[in-house]
């Protein structure tokens, strides 16, 4: 091969490997649940067909919901490691179990509460045929049950 035939095939490989990196990047900010920007459209709006005017403002009601979510998660999962070190420590304490399972219940509570405001947000935002797209695709998604269970 010649020295331009390698230096053409290395810059096509090279590109090839930054446009499948660039597409896992993309793919990896999907699933974390970042918010896109306003104004892009994400599976679920696309399920919802949000106009451009909701879906702006769809954006714009779950950046936070989003943010505070992910630090219910964080703090439901350490209160579980606090409730398990409590359960399996040295010493079984039975004060310290009731007051962790009390902690992680009003913990559960708290993260419940916070989907119920954003469902109830949404759904000022949402005409009556969306709103129930909405529902067919949270049960399809088994997250009205999450709501019922706490989880």
């Amino acid at each position: 091969m010649t020295t331009p035939t390698l230096r053409g095939a290395l810059a096509l490989s090279l590109l090839l490997n930054l446009g499948v990196l660039g597409t896992l990047a993309w793919q990896k900010l999907a699933t974390d649940g970042l918010p896109m920007p306003s104004g892009a459209p994400t599976a679920l709006s696309r399920e919802l067909q949000l106009s451009a005017e909701q879906l702006g403002r769809w954006h714009d009601l779950r950046a936070p919901y989003l943010a505070r979510l992910r630090a219910a998660e964080t703090a439901l999962a350490e209160q579980h490691q606090r409730l398990l070190d409590a359960l399996l420590g040295e010493r079984a304490d039975p004060q310290r179990i009731a007051g962790e399972q009390a902690r992680l219940a009003e913990l559960r509570e708290a993260r419940q509460q916070l989907l119920v405001e954003q469902l109830l947000a949404e759904r000022e935002l949402l005409d009556a045929r969306q709103r129930d797209r909405l529902v067919g695709y949270l049960a399809a998604q088994d997250a009205v049950g999450a709501v019922a269970v706490g989880r």
